[in-house]
């Protein structure tokens, strides 16, 4: 049975469910009516979500969309994520706001299960060893790319997933491809100590890029498959074997301008700041406790960009989705961090020898002790072998600073 039969009658929803469903999202799809067919000016570098209120549960931006889908079946096509693209004839191509309300049990087992890889490949014309990285960098790492590192075979984190595991998870999203997924790290917040609702991940786990806006119904599933299930058994497996604590939607999301003006559907454009941050909140409860202390850690971002020479290890997290992996499994790779250069304009980025692949992207690295995080995964080669990740350095920390404060 293909995939699209599969979603067909897991969608099939009692009428009362769906008339509910589809009311709440004829007033919340859109924060601004559809752009031209160039996209509009590009959005800001964080937005927020409808925040909601006591009577409708959901806040309306001060004036509706023009065009906003009325018919039945196109509301259903949108609870479900299936627009194919965001030609204004279809949904808007360019959002200026994140809107991410809530859509209770959209992303069950089986969807997650069947959600593909979030990658980016680049190939060897596109690194650059020559120029400067500007003043955002650390001087003697920029313009620089090193030699290729060895391949490290990606390994297995042991199992079962608990509360001493690193707070990793999966990001799932709807695009115009379909549905995909990347990785993503509870991070700390300085304003609540020990009770973050913080989530690290990608820019390209969040927004389109220079082509496009921001992904709908973005989830964040802290140590999904605790009990490194084969997909087969994930079929028909109970929701506290796949998302033991829960299934959190991105309230705010945020990245950086770089990566709006700049990121690219494929290859190295935008890769340089392709950094995001989410706050979450839990699918199934207004209250109750935090992410953190749900999960149990968090790490604390380093925005600092060490130099790579004062950085004995890193070590990348993720769930690779594309071959030869299968998107069951949390992995890692630990190795000597390098210097790679795609925009001599931009911060060098860190790169360590790895096998994961699409899926692993957004994926924190962690230093030796697992308590700080100083980059998540970006790219990779066209024929796999390494990873890069950002510097995480003072356009970052902005956009973290303006998630924090929602």
């Amino acid at each position: 049975m293909s995939a699209n039969l599969r979603r067909s009658r897991r969608r099939s929803a009692p009428a009362v469910a769906t008339v509910a469903a589809v009311a709440a999202l004829a007033l919340t799809a859109t924060a601004c009516g559809p752009e031209e067919d160039n996209g509009g000016s590009a959005p800001s570098a964080s937005a927020s979500a409808a925040e909601p209120d006591a009577k409708h549960d959901l806040n309306l931006p001060d004036e509706l969309p023009k065009d906003l889908p009325s018919s039945l079946k196109d509301l259903e096509k949108w609870r479900n994520g299936e627009w194919k693209n965001w030609d204004r004839d279809e949904w808007l191509r360019q959002a200026k706001e994140f809107i991410n309300p809530i859509i209770d049990d959209l992303w069950d087992p089986d969807r997650m299960k069947d959600a593909d890889g979030n990658d980016r490949k680049v190939d060897d014309d596109e690194i650059d060893d020559g120029g400067s990285g500007g003043d955002n960098g650390t001087g003697e790492d920029e313009g620089v790319t090193d030699p290729t590192p060895a391949r490290v075979t990606a390994k297995p984190v042991r199992l079962p997933y608990t509360k001493d595991t690193a707070p990793v998870g999966k990001v799932f999203m709807d695009t115009p491809k379909g549905p995909l997924v990347c990785s993503g790290t509870v991070v700390e917040d300085p304003a609540h100590p020990g009770k973050s609702n913080l989530v690290a991940t990608a820019g390209h786990c969040v927004h389109a890029g220079k082509s496009g806006g921001w992904f709908r119904n973005v989830v964040f599933v802290p140590r999904y498959n605790p009990k490194g299930l084969s997909n087969a058994q994930l079929e028909n497996a109970k929701s506290k074997d796949v998302a033991p604590d829960g299934v959190w939607w991105a309230k705010y999301a945020g990245t950086t301008d770089h990566w709006i003006d700049e990121g690219a559907k494929a290859g190295g454009g935008g890769a340089s700041q392709d950094f995001a941050v989410m706050k979450v909140r839990p699918e199934d409860k207004k209250s109750g406790p935090s992410l953190q202390e749900v999960v149990g850690k968090a790490a604390k971002i380093n925005f600092n960009t060490p130099r790579v020479k004062s950085i004995p290890s890193l070590t990348p997290h993720g769930y690779p989705a594309a071959p030869p992996f299968d998107g069951a499994k949390m992995l890692t790779c630990t190795g000597k961090p390098g210097r790679l250069t795609i925009d001599p304009a931009q911060p060098t980025m860190y790169r360590v020898g790895c096998t994961m692949t699409g899926g692993s992207s957004g994926g924190g690295w962690l230093t030796a002790s697992g308590r700080q995080l100083l980059s998540v995964t970006s790219i990779g080669p066209v024929q796999g072998g390494w990873l890069a990740g950002p510097r995480i350095g003072k356009e970052a920390k902005g956009v973290f600073d303006r998630i924090a404060k929602k």
